[in-house]
């Protein structure tokens, strides 16, 4: 099995994304430690974080070994790329598809995960290589696009970032999504409890998913 496909592996099996947007660096790092601790483990830490490349080698260091998939998110093009995954990045994703990007991606065998709002799209994405595509933005485009792009093409992953909660997670998993970006959702309680306040919002979509797919 190849490092890309082993990565791919995981992340589905994990499923949940924390999508990680901290104010600073510090606050970044905290928001994905936390995230981890309530048993978010795909981390994709967004490059709208100040230094998010440092965030991303600090939790690389730390958390080598253990079951944390770390990614970077919001990358823009290539050079943003490439940094990521010299930093630690094991999974790229982007609100947009480019092919330099993906291109990078295919040279260090890290898994690309473009934001697609059109069948067009994610067509131009999967003849790069692309076999997982970010749908973006999912609250406007909503859960029923996946099944709708899975009648043509059912080789494709889809993945929504954006719209998803905790009332809405089963539509998204009944739909067939291979996984779920979470964003806003868990650092919005951060200012008036702390960073455990974030754990314990992860660990309450950690929750959630394990009863969907026991099927309560």
């Amino acid at each position: 099995m190849s490092i890309k496909r082993e990565t791919l592996v995981k992340l589905e099996e994990n499923f949940l994304f924390a999508v990680v947007r901290g104010k600073s660096e510090d606050d970044g790092y905290e928001i994905s430690k936390a995230t981890y601790e309530g048993g978010i483990k795909n981390i994709e830490v967004t490059f709208s974080t100040p230094n998010a490349d440092k965030v991303i080698s600090r939790l690389a260091a730390e958390f080598a070994g253990t079951d944390m998939v770390i990614g970077a998110g919001t990358v823009m093009d290539d050079i943003t790329a490439r940094i990521a995954i010299l930093a630690g990045s094991k999974f790229i994703v982007s609100p947009h598809f480019d092919p330099a990007i993906s291109t990078i991606c295919n040279r260090y065998t890290i898994p690309y995960l473009p934001g697609c709002g059109s069948v067009t799209e994610i067509a131009n994405a999967m003849a790069t290589g692309v076999e997982v595509a970010k749908v973006f933005p999912g609250g406007i485009l909503g859960a029923g696009f996946i099944k709708d792009v899975h009648g043509p093409i059912p080789q494709v992953e889809l993945m929504p970032s954006g719209g998803v909660n905790l009332e809405n997670m089963a539509t998204w998993v009944n739909n067939g999504a291979w996984g779920v970006g979470v964003g806003s959702a868990l650092t919005k309680d951060v200012a008036e409890k702390g960073y455990q306040a974030v754990t314990e919002t992860a660990r309450t979509f950690a929750d959630r998913y394990k009863e969907i797919r026991s099927g309560n």
